[in-house]
Protein backbone atom coordinates (compact mmCIF):
# COMPACT_ATOMS: atom_id res chain seq x y z
CA UNK A 1 0.00 0.00 0.00
CA UNK A 2 1.21 3.57 -0.95
CA UNK A 3 1.52 6.28 1.68
CA UNK A 4 0.54 10.04 1.51
CA UNK A 5 3.81 10.67 1.84
CA UNK A 6 5.36 9.24 -1.24
CA UNK A 7 5.67 5.30 -2.47
CA UNK A 8 6.29 2.56 0.66
CA UNK A 9 10.05 1.89 1.47
CA UNK A 10 11.01 -1.06 3.70
CA UNK A 11 11.61 0.03 7.13
CA UNK A 12 15.01 0.23 7.28
CA UNK A 13 15.26 2.66 4.04
CA UNK A 14 12.15 4.54 5.63
CA UNK A 15 13.78 5.20 8.93
CA UNK A 16 17.09 6.95 7.15
CA UNK A 17 14.69 8.71 4.82
CA UNK A 18 12.90 9.95 8.22
CA UNK A 19 15.58 10.94 10.43
CA UNK A 20 17.41 13.30 7.63
CA UNK A 21 14.55 14.96 6.96
CA UNK A 22 13.59 15.37 10.88
CA UNK A 23 17.29 16.35 11.10
CA UNK A 24 17.39 18.89 8.46
CA UNK A 25 13.97 20.32 9.52
CA UNK A 26 15.81 20.37 13.17
CA UNK A 27 18.82 22.62 11.81
CA UNK A 28 16.61 25.17 10.07
CA UNK A 29 14.00 25.75 13.21
CA UNK A 30 15.50 25.14 16.17
CA UNK A 31 15.93 28.63 17.08
CA UNK A 32 12.40 29.31 16.80
CA UNK A 33 12.28 26.20 19.38
CA UNK A 34 14.86 27.51 21.67
CA UNK A 35 12.29 31.32 21.24
CA UNK A 36 9.45 29.01 22.34
CA UNK A 37 10.69 27.18 25.54
CA UNK A 38 12.00 30.61 26.54
CA UNK A 39 8.60 31.72 26.49
CA UNK A 40 7.12 28.50 27.88
CA UNK A 41 9.16 28.46 30.77
CA UNK A 42 8.83 32.10 31.36
CA UNK A 43 6.19 32.46 34.69
CA UNK A 44 6.87 35.78 36.13
CA UNK A 45 8.03 39.16 34.00
CA UNK A 46 8.28 40.40 30.46
CA UNK A 47 11.60 39.50 29.44
CA UNK A 48 10.76 37.40 26.21
CA UNK A 49 8.19 39.35 24.25
CA UNK A 50 6.75 37.24 21.08
CA UNK A 51 8.77 35.40 18.97
CA UNK A 52 10.48 37.75 16.87
CA UNK A 53 11.68 39.49 19.85
CA UNK A 54 12.48 36.75 21.89
CA UNK A 55 14.87 35.68 19.07
CA UNK A 56 16.38 39.20 19.05
CA UNK A 57 16.70 39.37 22.90
CA UNK A 58 18.93 35.73 22.70
CA UNK A 59 21.14 36.91 20.19
CA UNK A 60 21.44 40.02 21.53
CA UNK A 61 22.38 39.26 25.33
CA UNK A 62 23.71 35.24 24.91
CA UNK A 63 25.14 35.37 21.53
CA UNK A 64 23.70 33.96 18.24
CA UNK A 65 24.75 30.46 18.62
CA UNK A 66 22.27 30.64 21.70
CA UNK A 67 19.64 30.16 19.50
CA UNK A 68 21.11 26.86 18.55
CA UNK A 69 21.66 25.37 21.84
CA UNK A 70 20.27 22.07 22.10
CA UNK A 71 21.26 21.43 18.22
CA UNK A 72 23.15 18.35 19.51
CA UNK A 73 20.72 16.32 21.28
CA UNK A 74 18.12 17.90 18.98
CA UNK A 75 19.63 15.93 16.53
CA UNK A 76 20.40 12.86 18.50
CA UNK A 77 16.22 13.09 19.31
CA UNK A 78 15.39 13.36 16.12
CA UNK A 79 17.42 10.75 14.60
CA UNK A 80 15.65 8.25 17.02
CA UNK A 81 12.44 9.74 17.40
CA UNK A 82 11.61 11.32 13.87
CA UNK A 83 13.33 7.85 12.06
CA UNK A 84 10.70 5.53 14.69
CA UNK A 85 7.76 7.67 14.62
CA UNK A 86 7.65 8.34 10.70
CA UNK A 87 9.22 5.52 9.29
CA UNK A 88 6.65 3.36 11.42
CA UNK A 89 3.73 5.32 10.53
CA UNK A 90 2.60 3.56 7.35
CA UNK A 91 3.62 0.19 8.42
CA UNK A 92 1.74 0.49 12.19
CA UNK A 93 -1.18 2.42 9.62
CA UNK A 94 -1.46 -0.33 7.43
CA UNK A 95 -1.76 -3.17 9.96
CA UNK A 96 -4.76 -1.44 11.95
CA UNK A 97 -5.86 -1.41 8.20
CA UNK A 98 -5.70 -4.88 7.35
CA UNK A 99 -3.95 -5.99 3.98
CA UNK A 100 -6.77 -6.37 2.12
CA UNK A 101 -8.17 -2.85 2.71
CA UNK A 102 -8.46 -0.31 -0.57
CA UNK A 103 -8.61 2.82 -0.86
CA UNK A 104 -7.44 5.78 1.63
CA UNK A 105 -7.62 4.37 4.75
CA UNK A 106 -9.89 6.15 7.45
CA UNK A 107 -9.25 9.39 9.90
CA UNK A 108 -9.25 7.12 12.90
CA UNK A 109 -6.74 4.63 12.25
CA UNK A 110 -4.48 7.20 10.64
CA UNK A 111 -5.08 9.22 14.40
CA UNK A 112 -3.98 5.84 15.86
CA UNK A 113 -1.28 5.04 14.36
CA UNK A 114 0.42 8.42 15.12
CA UNK A 115 -0.52 7.89 18.22
CA UNK A 116 0.88 4.78 18.44
CA UNK A 117 4.05 5.61 16.75
CA UNK A 118 4.48 8.56 18.83
CA UNK A 119 3.97 6.93 22.32
CA UNK A 120 6.87 4.40 20.90
CA UNK A 121 9.39 6.56 19.51
CA UNK A 122 9.33 8.99 22.15
CA UNK A 123 9.41 5.96 24.94
CA UNK A 124 12.82 5.53 23.37
CA UNK A 125 14.22 8.98 22.78
CA UNK A 126 12.95 11.19 25.84
CA UNK A 127 16.25 11.53 27.34
CA UNK A 128 17.12 13.22 24.28
CA UNK A 129 14.19 15.50 24.70
CA UNK A 130 15.21 16.15 28.39
CA UNK A 131 18.69 17.24 27.70
CA UNK A 132 17.94 19.46 24.93
CA UNK A 133 14.95 21.37 26.73
CA UNK A 134 17.57 21.64 29.78
CA UNK A 135 20.40 22.89 27.21
CA UNK A 136 17.88 25.83 26.18
CA UNK A 137 16.88 27.06 29.39
CA UNK A 138 20.23 27.42 30.08
CA UNK A 139 20.50 31.52 29.98
CA UNK A 140 23.51 33.71 29.92
CA UNK A 141 26.06 32.83 32.68
CA UNK A 142 28.21 35.43 34.98
CA UNK A 143 31.88 35.51 33.52
CA UNK A 144 33.96 32.72 35.13
CA UNK A 145 30.96 30.58 35.39
CA UNK A 146 31.14 27.14 33.54
CA UNK A 147 27.89 25.74 31.73
CA UNK A 148 26.57 23.39 34.08
CA UNK A 149 25.82 21.55 30.65
CA UNK A 150 29.14 21.77 28.51
CA UNK A 151 27.60 19.29 25.74
CA UNK A 152 24.83 16.65 25.23
CA UNK A 153 27.18 13.62 26.09
CA UNK A 154 28.29 15.21 29.09
CA UNK A 155 24.59 16.35 30.10
CA UNK A 156 23.58 12.67 29.62
CA UNK A 157 26.24 12.20 32.45
CA UNK A 158 25.53 14.93 35.10
CA UNK A 159 21.48 13.97 34.76
CA UNK A 160 22.41 10.30 35.61
CA UNK A 161 24.66 11.36 38.48
CA UNK A 162 22.47 13.85 40.13
CA UNK A 163 19.27 12.59 39.63
CA UNK A 164 19.43 8.65 38.76
CA UNK A 165 19.33 7.32 35.43
CA UNK A 166 15.73 7.37 35.18
CA UNK A 167 16.11 10.98 35.84
CA UNK A 168 16.91 10.81 31.82
CA UNK A 169 13.29 9.69 31.67
CA UNK A 170 11.87 12.40 33.57
CA UNK A 171 8.39 13.94 32.00
CA UNK A 172 8.63 10.51 30.37
CA UNK A 173 4.54 10.79 31.06
CA UNK A 174 3.55 14.34 29.67
CA UNK A 175 6.46 13.42 27.19
CA UNK A 176 4.16 10.81 25.66
CA UNK A 177 0.94 12.45 26.05
CA UNK A 178 2.77 15.51 24.12
CA UNK A 179 4.35 13.74 21.10
CA UNK A 180 1.74 11.01 20.84
CA UNK A 181 -1.06 13.87 20.30
CA UNK A 182 1.08 16.16 17.89
CA UNK A 183 2.90 12.84 16.05
CA UNK A 184 -0.95 12.10 15.40
CA UNK A 185 -2.37 15.38 14.67
CA UNK A 186 1.11 15.35 12.09
CA UNK A 187 0.86 12.71 10.21
CA UNK A 188 -2.85 12.30 10.49
CA UNK A 189 -3.74 15.72 9.06
CA UNK A 190 -1.01 15.61 6.20
CA UNK A 191 -1.65 12.34 5.56
CA UNK A 192 -5.14 13.43 5.05
CA UNK A 193 -4.68 16.64 3.86
CA UNK A 194 -2.39 15.79 0.98
CA UNK A 195 -4.95 13.20 0.34
CA UNK A 196 -8.03 15.48 0.03
CA UNK A 197 -5.79 17.75 -2.53
CA UNK A 198 -4.78 15.14 -4.58
CA UNK A 199 -8.38 14.04 -4.83
CA UNK A 200 -9.34 17.57 -5.57
CA UNK A 201 -6.78 17.46 -8.65
CA UNK A 202 -3.93 18.87 -7.48
CA UNK A 203 -1.06 17.45 -8.38
CA UNK A 204 1.78 15.09 -6.17
CA UNK A 205 4.36 18.33 -5.97
CA UNK A 206 5.93 20.80 -3.87
CA UNK A 207 2.75 22.92 -3.76
CA UNK A 208 0.77 19.91 -2.22
CA UNK A 209 3.69 19.23 -0.07
CA UNK A 210 3.58 22.52 1.06
CA UNK A 211 -0.15 23.45 1.80
CA UNK A 212 0.02 20.12 3.53
CA UNK A 213 3.00 21.04 6.00
CA UNK A 214 1.45 24.34 7.10
CA UNK A 215 -1.70 22.22 7.88
CA UNK A 216 -0.11 19.40 9.66
CA UNK A 217 1.82 21.82 12.10
CA UNK A 218 -0.96 24.68 12.67
CA UNK A 219 -3.54 21.48 14.05
CA UNK A 220 -0.68 20.16 15.98
CA UNK A 221 0.29 23.49 17.99
CA UNK A 222 -3.62 24.12 18.63
CA UNK A 223 -4.18 20.08 20.23
CA UNK A 224 -1.22 20.21 21.35
CA UNK A 225 0.00 23.44 22.82
CA UNK A 226 -1.16 22.62 26.61
CA UNK A 227 0.94 19.24 26.96
CA UNK A 228 3.65 20.72 25.44
CA UNK A 229 4.04 23.69 27.82
CA UNK A 230 3.49 21.04 30.82
CA UNK A 231 6.54 18.76 29.10
CA UNK A 232 8.25 22.24 29.04
CA UNK A 233 8.08 23.34 32.00
CA UNK A 234 8.66 19.58 33.82
CA UNK A 235 11.66 18.44 31.61
CA UNK A 236 12.97 22.56 32.89
CA UNK A 237 12.09 22.00 36.56
CA UNK A 238 15.54 20.95 37.93
CA UNK A 239 14.79 22.85 41.32
CA UNK A 240 12.06 20.29 41.75
CA UNK A 241 9.01 23.01 41.52
CA UNK A 242 6.63 20.91 40.26
CA UNK A 243 6.12 17.29 41.96
CA UNK A 244 4.30 15.75 38.70
CA UNK A 245 1.70 16.52 36.02
CA UNK A 246 -1.17 17.10 37.44
CA UNK A 247 0.57 19.55 40.08
CA UNK A 248 1.96 21.14 37.07
CA UNK A 249 -1.40 21.77 35.69
CA UNK A 250 -2.73 22.69 38.49
CA UNK A 251 0.22 25.27 39.69
CA UNK A 252 0.20 27.34 36.52
CA UNK A 253 -4.03 27.45 35.91
CA UNK A 254 -3.94 29.14 38.96
CA UNK A 255 -0.69 31.31 39.30
CA UNK A 256 -0.60 31.86 35.46
CA UNK A 257 -4.32 31.00 34.15
CA UNK A 258 -5.35 28.82 30.98
CA UNK A 259 -4.12 31.05 28.93
CA UNK A 260 -0.42 29.95 30.32
CA UNK A 261 -0.81 26.80 28.20
CA UNK A 262 -1.00 28.43 25.58
CA UNK A 263 2.14 30.61 25.91
CA UNK A 264 4.18 30.80 22.94
CA UNK A 265 1.52 29.87 20.50
CA UNK A 266 3.13 31.97 17.62
CA UNK A 267 6.62 31.12 18.06
CA UNK A 268 5.60 27.05 18.28
CA UNK A 269 3.25 27.33 15.19
CA UNK A 270 5.86 29.09 13.61
CA UNK A 271 8.45 26.10 14.57
CA UNK A 272 6.33 23.11 13.87
CA UNK A 273 4.54 24.87 11.10
CA UNK A 274 8.18 25.51 9.40
CA UNK A 275 9.02 22.34 10.80
CA UNK A 276 6.42 20.69 9.21
CA UNK A 277 7.32 22.07 5.73
CA UNK A 278 10.62 21.66 6.14
CA UNK A 279 10.13 17.79 7.31
CA UNK A 280 7.54 16.42 4.67
CA UNK A 281 9.55 18.67 1.59
CA UNK A 282 12.98 16.96 2.72
CA UNK A 283 11.21 13.41 3.11
CA UNK A 284 9.33 13.44 -0.11
CA UNK A 285 12.39 14.22 -2.01
CA UNK A 286 14.81 11.90 0.02
CA UNK A 287 12.16 8.77 -0.82
CA UNK A 288 12.28 9.72 -4.47
CA UNK A 289 15.89 9.09 -4.66
CA UNK A 290 15.80 5.30 -2.87
CA UNK A 291 13.25 4.57 -5.17
CA UNK A 292 15.43 5.76 -7.72
CA UNK A 293 17.99 3.94 -6.91
CA UNK A 294 15.39 0.81 -6.81
CA UNK A 295 14.02 1.23 -10.19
Amino acid sequence: MGGSTGPSLPFPQMFVSSAIAACTAEICTLPLDTAKVRLQLQSGGNKYKGLLGTVMTIAREEGPASLWKGLEPGLHRQCLFGGLRIGLYEPVRNLYVGKDFKGDPPLHLKVAAGLTTGALGISVASPTDLVKVRMQAEGKLAAGVAKKYPSAFAAYGIIAREEGILGLWKGLGPNIARNAIINAAELASYDQIKESLLGMGMKDNVGTHLAAGLGAGFFAVCIGSPVDVVKSRIMGDSAGRFKGVLDCFVKTASQEGVLAFYKGFVPNFGRLGAWNVTMFLTLEQVKKLFVAKQE
